[in-house]
């Protein structure tokens, strides 16, 4: 009997293991974006000062699809962190910031497969 005891905790345990590996997968959201560039300095709208951070991979998003502070990895960018909205993004739009204007404007507009990591 109290081999069938352990037998059955170790079950339950094993498993509760694997649901949390489950659930941490799925803490990650695929989405296609039209992703556009910026390249102004200054404070984000979670007040992230991006002229002492220039270098930092900082997107704009709309918080109704993308939360502000999500961790986001966008194909020929890398992994950003969502800090900053804009008037004009607006559902499944991204600006990615970048250090200047000819970056910005080499960037262009894309559609781009990204990766949303929600906190």
């Amino acid at each position: 009997m109290k081999k069938m005891i352990l037998l059955l905790i170790t079950v339950v345990f094993l498993l509760s293991g694997f649901s949390n590996v489950a659930s941490a997968k799925s803490s990650s959201v695929k989405l296609t974006v039209q992703a556009t560039a910026y390249c102004e300095l200054g404070r984000t709208a979670t007040g992230f000062d991006l002229s002492k951070n220039p270098n930092a991979k900082v997107i704009a998003v709309d918080p109704r699809v993308i939360p502000l502070g999500s961790k986001v990895y966008i194909p020929g960018y890398g992994t950003a962190v969502a800090r900053d909205t804009g008037g004009r993004i607006k559902g499944h739009i991204i600006d990615v910031h970048l250090r200047s204007h000819a970056q910005a404007i080499k960037w262009g507009r894309k559609k781009v497969n990204i990766i949303v990591y929600r906190r």
